[in-house]
């Protein structure tokens, strides 16, 4: 008889736990309530899908925010280059952009939860439209699910439903509950790779614009924790957009550290050539207004704000700026500070920080080390990394261990 596998969530750690334990010789039943599959997966990378990043086990390693040594042995089995692998092998033509950022030639997602869902039903996968609400354990050993309609009984189950953020997609935190209910510690969950709050009211008096090709960089108390190229955009309440949101993964514990956040408006300019440019700029509008000066720098939006920023009055004539705001005006240019004061709630975060302990779970297989044949997968575990598709592959990588396990319980 096939051993009987219930894997609780339909994204993308689920799906693949569900086709390991198939591959693997398991009769697998997916419980997943969303009327798609992959519904999370489908909206990540702006609907593109960054798959995975085209790297190898140290590399991923080095790219994981919480407890990346607790995913030596799963990237050790399935790195980057694996992950490619069964992607293209099961239909789905794959690029590597910049970063080592792995997409789907076709540029939609749906090809990748297309193809997963695919080869599910090649391998026999049940897919039970319920969702799961308790474990049945009997002599420390799962037994079945039970969800809101039955019971599924079962050798081994694997959760996989995800964390907290975009609770839309089916992320509820119902893997949270169901592992706590049975003993395991769930560390409280919070926002990675998420917006950031300000109080500086430079914020909301640029909502909405958005600076392309500027250089963040993000400092404690005690040292650059982050700096990187890119784009972001103002909001009434702080900052968001790509740059902001990986940023956010190296910014921990608020109570603890203060964050300041330079933006560097002329990255493309140092010191002197920015000099140059101002001066030149200054010498060919000397009759007009300092806001005219600014409106060839900066957009118009934040033309107000430098103003205020370099203690100038924007009705002030060019050829009246003296030497020490003009130096006020370069410095800003170059370091343009916001005050980090936290982040958005978790249900607007891309990825979850927080979940199951990892301490009680077997970093080779998955498995509870309390619960003989409860396995966890993905984004309900401990652990995330920053972006450039370092997060799903964690869901791939964990997934495959905890199905290769499932599939080879024995009572």
């Amino acid at each position: 008889m096939n051993k009987q596998v219930v894997v609780i969530g339909g994204g993308a750690a689920g799906m693949m736990a569900a086709i390991t334990a198939a591959e693997n010789g398991a009769s697998v039943t997916l419980l997943e309530p969303n009327e798609r599959l992959g519904k999370k997966l489908n909206i990540t990378g702006k609907g593109r899908c960054n798959v995975t990043n085209c790297a190898n086990q140290q590399e991923l390693m080095a790219h994981v925010a919480k407890n990346g040594r607790f995913l030596y042995s799963a990237f050790s089995r399935f790195d980057g280059h694996d992950a490619m692998a069964f992607f293209e092998k099961i239909g789905v033509p794959l690029k590597v952009e910049r970063g080592n950022r792995v997409f789907p030639v076709s540029d939609k997602s749906f090809d990748v939860s297309g193809a997963l869902e695919r080869r599910m039903r090649q391998l026999g996968v049940r897919w039970i439209r319920e969702r799961a609400v308790r474990l049945s354990v009997e002599n420390g050993a799962v037994t079945g699910v039970m969800t809101e309609k039955g019971e599924y009984a079962a050798r081994s189950v694997v959760i996989a439903t995800g964390g907290v953020s975009y609770p839309a997609t089916g992320s509820t935190g119902d893997g949270y509950r169901m592992a706590a209910e049975v003993g395991h510690t769930v560390v409280e969950p919070t926002g990675s790779l998420v917006p950031l709050v300000s109080e500086d009211p430079a914020c909301p008096a640029m909502q909405g614009l958005a600076l392309k090709n500027v250089r963040v960089t993000v400092r404690n108390q005690k040292k650059v924790v982050f700096e990187d190229f890119g784009e972001l955009l103002f909001t009434h309440f702080g900052l968001s957009g790509p740059l902001i949101l990986s940023a956010s993964a190296h910014m921990r514990d608020f109570e603890k550290n203060r964050y300041r956040l330079s933006i560097d408006l002329k990255p493309a300019l140092d010191e002197k050539k920015l000099e140059t440019r101002i001066l030149r700029d200054m010498e060919d509008r000397k009759n007009q207004n300092f806001t005219a000066l600014l409106g060839g720098l900066v957009p118009h939006s934040m033309v107000p704000v430098m103003a205020e920023r370099c203690g100038v009055s924007g009705d002030t004539k060019i050829h009246s700026v003296t030497r020490e705001q003009r130096r006020r005006l370069e410095t800003v240019l170059k370091q343009f500070d916001i005050e980090i004061t936290g982040t958005r709630p978790v249900a607007e975060a891309i990825v979850t920080s927080g979940g199951i302990k990892i301490s009680e779970i077997n970093p080779n297989t998955m498995e509870s080390k309390s619960v003989k044949g409860l396995y966890f997968a993905g984004e309900v575990v401990d652990v995330d990394a920053y972006t450039g598709g370092y997060n799903l592959q964690i869901a791939w990588a964990t997934g495959r261990a905890a199905g290769e396990a499932a599939a080879a319980e024995e009572n």
